[in-house]
């Protein structure tokens, strides 16, 4: 039996704790990576496992472009605010990463490039342009010259991670610091009581069975990798055509295909993202298919970031911060969203709720 109790409001008592604090992780995507290394540096004499049934290239994370951009549109108006403050905060340590010596093996690289539409995109794009030094506006010229059929075009530069460099970098980085891992299915948070003094659930699309949350659903997306170094640049438009270079391939997307739960590549999926791709950039001909990609986007109108207490039969209670449904904006937001989880973390572990 499950018992739940939320609170809006928080009243804390100080405690000591006897023994070092154990917190516990669900999840190994880069929601869940970027938490636990952010709480052992906030805390590091604190005891932190990460418990999850996929890890590295079984995670959505794995295959994700990694292409940093802050699209505000793509988020409900309750969320902006702590929205912006992740990317600012995601934004400061990828960047820092990529100018730094370790930004080959943790998978960080600068990259410019072009993004269109047919509207006016200034106040969407707004939070990027703060970010990025030399964000503009592109005139029209410029788009015929690219023979791109598209109104509005913008130019920057951003971070481009590569995720499968980054999780082994970043995981690397927790055990290296001390942090355990434990490959396992956890049916029900309540199993981890007695086990943890805190829990933040990372389990992105698992939220509908793990927690009963019906509001997460799943955003197909498929990819197609191919050998093309000559393109190094990022172009992205409002059709969903977009182009992601990494160290050995070229990324090339895509779809958002809500509620479809199938992981298997569509070959009629691939062969249209290639003949779009191919329409806008005629010199992708004879480029090499090396690889094909099927994630589903954990999906929810609102992010689910908020705490509660569980309890069980025996009064035993556990403190959980959720930290999920954060869609195709995992790389984007998943630092600052794990330096957040982090700060109430560490506030949770000083102070316990009456």
């Amino acid at each position: 039996m499950q018992h739940i109790f939320r609170s809006t409001h928080r009243y804390y008592s100080p405690i000591v704790l006897d023994t070092m604090a154990k917190v516990g992780v669900v999840g190994a995507g880069v929601l869940g990576l970027s938490s636990a290394l952010n709480i052992q540096k906030m805390i590091p004499n604190a005891k932190i496992t990460i418990v999850a049934d996929k890890f590295d290239k079984d995670t959505t994370s794995h295959g994700a472009g990694g292409y940093f951009r802050p699209y505000m549109n793509d988020y409900v108006e309750e969320d902006k605010r702590m929205v912006e403050q992740w990317c600012r905060d995601s934004w400061e340590y990828y960047s820092s990463l990529a100018h730094s010596s370790d930004a080959y093996e943790s998978g960080q690289r600068m990259v410019s490039g072009t993004v269109v539409y047919n509207t006016p995109q200034d106040q969407p794009y707004s939070l990027l342009a703060s970010l990025s030094s030399d964000f503009h506006q592109v005139n029209n010229d410029y788009l015929k010259r690219m023979n791109l059929n598209y109104k509005y075009g913008y130019n920057f530069t951003t971070v481009v991670t590569q995720p499968p460099k980054f999780l082994t970098w970043i995981m690397s980085q927790f055990k290296e610091n001390g942090g355990s891992v434990e490959k396992r299915t956890v049916q029900k948070l309540t199993e981890l009581i007695g086990e943890f003094d805190v829990v933040i659930n990372c389990c992105g699309l698992g939220a509908r069975e793990l927690v009963n949350d019906n509001d997460i659903v799943p955003v197909r997306g498929q990819l197609v990798m191919v050998h093309a170094p000559w393109i190094r640049h990022f172009f992205l438009s409002e059709d969903d055509v977009y182009f992601i270079p990494h160290d050995d391939k070229l990324i090339i997307g895509g779809t958002r295909e809500r509620g479809n739960h199938s992981l298997t590549p569509d070959p009629a999926i691939r062969d249209k993202i290639l003949s779009r791709a191919l329409g806008l950039f005629p010199q992708l001909k004879g480029a090499k298919v090396v690889e094909e990609w099927v994630g589903l986007r954990p999906s929810r109108k609102k992010i689910r970031f908020e705490q509660e207490i569980l309890q069980d039969i025996q009064g035993r209670k556990l403190p959980v911060l959720h930290n999920y449904g954060h869609g195709g904006h995992g790389i984007s937001l998943g630092w600052g969203s794990g330096l957040h989880a982090a700060k109430i973390v560490k506030d949770i572990l000083k102070f316990d709720k009456i």
